[in-house]
């Protein structure tokens, strides 16, 4: 009889011990699963990310950043007349069309009629919502001589203020021009109105 007990208690050891490796190998399972599920939600999920949207963005008293406004307030596409004037007097030197296209996350393009384009490349730069109507933007160029030589670059930086309807702005700021050596060789001034392109 204790012979019979013994193995009655092995195989009920043995069934104690299979059923928790099934047990075991199920949670080992759905755990997995669900960690896979998790991985391919990540990988194939498109979140937009812009590091120049938060940079950008005004902060609070407190360091908070705040939102840029309503989107469509600066996006998009403007056509632009640039007045060159004297810095001291604020007199029109001279005016000439361009092209401005401020995109979602704070960056911008910018190409101008006012210089041959085989004398520089397009600008490229950074806009940031202010206050209210209010944004500045700044952009760069590279600038080059007859030959093609890279004679030194071009730093534009404008404040804007849109009007109610976003369709339109106007903004003045400065311009200034760096050697090859980085070294400021000029600083002039200018104004714009723009229209949006639609």
């Amino acid at each position: 009889m204790a012979l019979i007990n013994t193995e009655q208690n092995v195989s009920v050891e043995i069934l104690k011990t299979n059923e928790e490796k099934n047990m075991r190998n199920t949670f080992l399972k759905t755990i997995g699963g669900t960690m896979l599920t998790i991985l391919m939600l990540a990988m194939f999920t498109n979140i937009p990310v812009s590091a120049q949207e938060v940079l950008n963005s005004p902060q609070t008293e407190d360091g908070r950043f705040q939102s840029p406004g309503n989107p469509r307030d600066l996006e998009g596409t403007w056509d632009v007349q640039v007045t060159i004037r004297n810095c001291q007097s604020g007199a029109a030197i001279r005016t000439f069309p361009s092209i401005g296209t401020f995109m979602f996350g704070g960056t911008m393009l910018d190409s101008t009629s006012g210089i041959p384009q085989a004398a520089k490349t397009p600008g490229h730069g950074v806009w940031q919502h202010l206050t209210g109507r209010k944004y500045r933007f700044k952009f760069k160029s590279f600038s080059f001589d007859a030959s093609g030589n890279s004679t030194g670059w071009t730093i534009i930086t404008h404040e804007a203020d849109l009007n109610r309807k976003a369709s339109a702005y106007e903004s003045a700021g400065f311009s200034q021009i760096y050697n090859m050596n980085g070294d400021l060789v000029f600083t002039g001034c200018s104004t714009t109105t723009a229209a949006r392109f639609e």
